[in-house]
């Protein structure tokens, strides 16, 4: 694999994980690596014809987690050149056929992106949990939802907070949290009185109308290798149902028709 790293860091977290992947897959198309000095920006993948480029912050390159995310952005380009329907499939496309005739405010939309970019992870973390041992996925998961509770308990003392990210938002919230526990399911991580459990159900009750248990499953039994027209099915049922769970519109939120 030939994997290049573009940024003043230890390019070896890259390598780690491109050698990690190599025992069970491969890549076509060289890997150029940006390392941004933003500490905001997405750890992130994009394909073009004649490369793959993974875009990675310098503090998440420095991290305990780079090797991870990197393998994790390199499972997606595998994905991405085998032609997989969860990475080929336009999620415009998908999500318009999903909310046609809905009035739902921007943020939900936000929120749906969110929920097809999870389930195109399913299937990334598929492949990176069949070459790297899975503990600090799960660490990385139990603190995700723990931050996210916290956030909700900072609403509830100071109600009139602006809720601006997918993060703090309870019933995305809800819909992180079974994607967690999906992962945890197809690959059989964790006992069942882990505390990751305790951590999802409490995000689950502070949003009632979202059913964590329905997302869970729907994220943990997709077929490995579905067909187009099934794959599209599936993200269209699963961002109308939330569409519909969560409220397609809130007071004073503007509509994006």
């Amino acid at each position: 694999m030939d994997i290049r790293v573009d940024g003043a860091v230890s390019p070896e977290p890259f390598l780690g994980a491109a050698s990690l992947l190599e025992t069970e897959w491969d890549l076509d198309r060289p890997v150029e690596v940006q390392v941004r000095e933003d500490p905001d920006e997405r750890t992130l993948a994009a394909h073009y014809d004649d490369r793959h480029v993974l875009q990675m912050s310098r503090a998440a390159a420095t991290s305990v987690m780079a090797r991870e995310l990197a393998l994790h952005e390199l499972a997606h380009m595998v994905r991405y050149e085998n032609d997989h329907p969860s990475h080929t499939q336009s999620t415009d496309e998908a999500l318009f056929l999903a909310l046609a005739g809905q009035s739902v405010e921007r943020r939900k939309v936000t929120h749906c992106y969110q929920i097809a970019n999870h389930m195109k992870d399913i299937y990334a973390d598929d492949i990176t949990l069949s070459v790297a041992p899975a503990e600090k996925l799960v660490t990385f998961f139990e603190s995700q939802l723990a931050t996210a509770l916290a956030e909700r308990r900072d609403e509830e003392w100071y109600p009139d907070a602006e809720v601006t990210d997918t993060v703090s938002d309870p019933d995305i919230s809800v819909v992180n949290a079974a994607f967690a526990l999906a992962v945890i399911d197809r690959h059989d991580l964790v006992a069942d009185d882990h505390r990751i459990f305790d951590l999802a159900g409490a995000l689950a009750d502070g949003a009632p109308g979202v059913d964590l248990g329905h997302f869970r499953r729907k994220f943990s039994t997709l077929a490995d290798e579905p067909s187009e027209s099934a794959y599209r099915k599936e993200l269209v049922d699963v961002t109308r149902t939330y569409a519909a769970e969560s409220g397609a519109r809130g007071p004073g939120e503007p509509a994006a028709d």
